[in-house]
């Protein structure tokens, strides 16, 4: 009897010996195996349950997977129970070795019905005397070849084959499905740990102690929404006992931002020691986004120079939200802010105001007065002016307060604060805030 290959629209009628009882419990077990098969997105167990189960179900048979690598014109055995010959990790030629060589050159069904008889066939059992070898395939494509052996001659009656191609359609889903999930699950674990060294570098920029200068604490908060942050706050020190202090907040979120905010906060650091005031330091900056930064993105940002040996804060704007002033009154400095950083040419006007001890300068970003509650109600700034006039107000308080706030909230956005504190040189609170901004840092 020689060899009877199949395509998927024409088969030739082979008799047998199954009775249709015997049948119907093999078209029952199929079922529960394609059942099993597609039950999991896990390749190897996709692999173990179609050669076990199947085999199982089957009887007497030897079943082997053969999946096409992506690289060469090669069939890797991913599969097997029956054979002694083939272990996995076995290769194959496309078009040259075997009967499963033939299938995924060709992408038709191919039956032998008495292997001693075929010219493709290469012996994996001494027993085998029948095998059949089915292309899976996905979009048009052989994906692989399942191959099922038996020790009979013509052991597969028309029936049987028409089941196990469907089957083999089963498997190709199933197989294609878990490596497309595969894929994805190592396409996430690498964005994952992208983001998680994105976010440990960017905290290495901010958990860096705040300066030690008499007179003045320093209270920091940095809360970004996702894995990294457009915000950012700095401190530059400038000589002389001046100090330059940043807080800023990159348009759009995730690692884009975190781009443009370190290129942002390098430039800055370059300009500010070359241009005294923050005004001039800002107009230069401006000028250098204008010409490197992409299109529709652009930087709001307070910079204010410290001085202090004369207790003077000068502050100016780029389109950032007003600073707030915390003293008797709390009040939101009246600054005219010139454009957001990139957009176009501007100036940008200076505010200077004089630190007595006891009142407290806070800069903060738009994740905090713009955060919204369950019914888009915004935390706002009259609710910012209500916490500070608590004595024991602080920017960890503040951070909770309005985490608490927005808490379910659909719309989370990075929060970023520094509070400026001015004391006494030299009183005990003065000591106490240096060491703790020391330990703190």
């Amino acid at each position: 009897m020689g060899t009877i290959p199949l395509s998927e629209d024409q088969g030739i009628l082979i008799p047998h010996t199954h009775s249709s009882c015997e049948f119907v419990q093999v078209l029952m077990k199929m079922q529960r195996a394609a059942q099993l098969i597609t039950s999991t997105l896990d390749l190897d167990q996709i692999l173990d349950r179609v050669v076990n189960d199947l085999a199982s179900s089957l009887g007497n048979v030897e079943v082997a997977i053969w999946l096409r690598h992506p690289d060469s014109d090669e069939m890797v055995l991913e599969g097997v129970r029956g054979c002694k010959l083939y272990k996995k990790g076995e290769r194959l030629k496309i078009g040259r070795q075997g009967i499963v060589g033939q299938v995924s050159a060709t992408g038709k069904m191919y039956y032998a019905p008495d292997v001693r008889l075929d010219p493709y066939y290469i012996a994996c059992e001494p027993e085998t005397r029948s095998e059949l070898s089915i292309p899976m395939k996905i979009g048009g494509q052989v994906i692989g070849v399942f191959s099922v052996d038996h020790t009979e001659v013509d052991a597969f009656s028309e029936n049987h084959r028409i089941v196990l191609e469907a089957l083999a359609g089963h498997v190709a889903v199933a197989i294609e499905n878990a490596r497309l999930f595969q894929l994805e699950r190592i396409e996430r674990e690498r964005m994952q740990q992208e983001a998680d060294e994105a976010r440990a570098m960017q905290q290495a920029l901010f958990l860096k102690a705040t300066p030690l200068v008499p007179g003045f604490t320093f209270e920091t908060a940095w809360h970004p929404a996702g894995s990294v942050a457009g915000d950012w706050f700095d401190f530059i020190d400038l000589g002389d006992n001046r100090y330059g202090i940043v807080l800023a907040d990159v348009s759009g979120k995730g690692m884009s931002a975190a781009l443009l905010m370190s290129a942002t906060r390098a430039i800055l650091r370059s300009l500010a020691k070359l241009h005294p005031s923050p005004g001039e330091t800002l107009a230069h900056l401006n000028q250098t986004l204008l010409e490197d930064f992409p299109s529709g993105k652009f930087v709001t940002m307070i910079y204010a120079v410290l001085d202090a040996n004369s207790r003077e804060v000068t502050v100016a704007s780029a389109g950032h939200l007003r600073p707030l002033l915390i003293n008797s009154h709390n009040t939101f400095l009246d600054i005219e802010p010139g454009l957001p950083l990139g957009l176009a040419p501007s100036s940008y006007p200076e505010h200077t105001l004089h630190l007595e001890p006891g009142t407290h300068l806070l800069l903060y970003t738009d994740g905090i007065t713009e955060a919204t509650n369950r019914s888009d109600e915004e935390y706002g700034a009259t609710r910012l002016l209500e916490h500070f006039m608590q004595s024991d107000a602080c920017v960890n308080g503040l951070i909770e307060e309005v985490r608490q706030f927005g808490h379910g909230s659909d719309h989370p956005d990075d929060a970023t604060v520094v509070l400026i504190r001015s004391r006494q040189v030299g009183t005990s609170a003065d000591q106490l805030e240096t060491a703790t901004a020391v330990i703190s840092g």
